[in-house]
């Protein structure tokens, strides 16, 4: 080899080995470690089916309701979990707290069963699909028919009844826990089985609540929370997150709320649910004359009755501080207004929340913060509470306020 080619030889080694140190140096600069960092945390975080992906939804900040008041008014966004409703925490929860006592086994034929007013049997139906059950949801004729359309789509049996009250046979309640007995009596295998759900009467229930979404919220909030709003359907949300809450943060207050019709915010107010020609079977009609949908009832459901104990000579106690009672038109006005002031697409119970924390929020003045829950998103309410028509028929004009000052001020304290 000639003097040349020693040179060349010589001059791409030590480009190599320049070349090499280069390389040890800039994969060991801190910002590289970083994005190796991140990356392999956003790898941890691959959720494992459907399953997965429910819970640990956001707080937002409601700005429009902040602003107005001072305060920090926060949503947690349940409409945000993949079947579109807070309802998919306690559908998960029961289905595998069924299995964890053998009542439910994947792949065998085995049927979900669960009387509701949409919500729940929309998680249920995704949560069976998810595992290899059936779902067969019973479900009040009244209801926004898209709610049963997505339970189809998910292949759920929708089977729709006409409202009447829970002590008739023919209650949407009623006829899916006979449909579950009738189901599991059918059965020649000895493994298929119906499962009747029971969300109204379950602590269960509660204790889904209890465990995920009160904890989220006092992390999100690193415990500095004044005051939490929710409505009641079957009492699960409003219960198990205020046993949390009064536990975990001293000094927070707990409100309900409550649409028209219903008898739950004079229970938590007055001590009383309703006069007596009121009581529940002497009406041969829905349980609560609103168009809101999924909350407010005229009878004590297991989990809200949880939040009452009695107190000696003193009489009841109740773990609520006060309850908002909001009539059918400022929920369709709160709807249209955080639409347009917020961008936010809202169902009728998250209305419903909404109402009652501006109340809250004026009650207690600048400088709290008030947590709600907005449940579910208004994809599910296009034909009855976001259908001007339908709504303006019922007495309701879907017009959006010009100001926050229209909305009524009915927070009551408990007393």
């Amino acid at each position: 080899m000639d003097s040349r080619s020693h040179m060349c030889v010589a001059a791409a080694a030590a480009a190599a080995i320049a070349v090499a140190a280069w390389y040890q140096i800039w994969v060991a600069l801190p910002w590289r470690r970083r994005r190796h960092q991140a990356g392999s945390e956003h790898a941890g975080s691959v959720a494992h089916g459907v399953a997965g992906l429910i819970g640990n939804t956001p707080l937002v900040r409601i700005n429009s309701l902040s602003e107005a008041t001072g305060c920090e008014i926060l949503g947690k966004a349940e409409y945000l979990n993949p079947g579109g409703s807070s309802k998919d925490r306690i559908a998960l929860y029961l289905v595998e707290q069924a299995e964890a006592a053998g009542a439910l086994e994947p792949h065998t034929g085995s049927c979900i069963f669960e009387g509701t007013s949409g919500s729940t049997g929309i998680s249920l139906a995704m949560v069976a699909r998810a595992k290899g059950y059936n779902c067969h949801i019973v479900m009040p004729s009244d209801q926004a028919i898209e709610k049963a359309q997505l339970l189809e789509r998910y292949g759920a049996v929708v089977e729709r009844v006409a409202p009447c009250s829970i002590v008739d046979r023919n209650n949407f309640v009623n006829v899916a826990r006979r449909r579950a007995a009738e189901f599991t009596r059918s059965d020649t295998t000895g493994r298929r089985r119906g499962f009747f759900v029971d969300q109204f009467e379950t602590p269960l229930n509660a204790q889904a609540h209890f465990e995920t979404t009160g904890p989220e919220i006092v992390r999100q909030t690193g415990g500095r929370i004044d005051a939490f709003v929710h409505g009641s359907g079957t009492g699960g949300t409003i219960a198990g997150v205020t046993h949390c809450l009064k536990q975990r943060v001293p000094g927070v207050r707990c409100y309900l709320a409550d649409p028209q019709g219903s008898g739950l915010a004079n229970r938590v107010n007055h001590g009383v649910m309703f006069a007596a020609t009121e009581r529940e079977g002497t009406r041969r009609r829905q349980q609560v004359d609103t168009l809101v949908e999924g909350v407010g009832l005229n009878r004590l459901t297991r989990n809200f009755a949880s939040l009452f104990r009695r107190a000696g000579a003193d009489g009841e106690a109740c773990l609520l501080d006060g309850a908002v009672a909001v009539s059918d038109q400022d929920a369709v006005r709160m709807a249209r207004w955080l639409m347009a002031a917020d961008g936010l697409f809202l169902g009728s119970s998250s209305a419903i929340n909404c109402v009652a924390a501006l109340n809250v929020a004026r009650a207690l003045g600048p400088g709290h913060t008030i947590v709600t829950v907005l449940a579910d998103g208004g994809q599910r309410h296009l034909t009855k509470f976001w259908d001007d028509e339908a709504v303006a028929a019922l007495g309701c004009p879907p017009v959006t306020p010009a100001s926050l000052d229209e909305f009524d001020q009915t927070l009551e304290r408990r007393g």
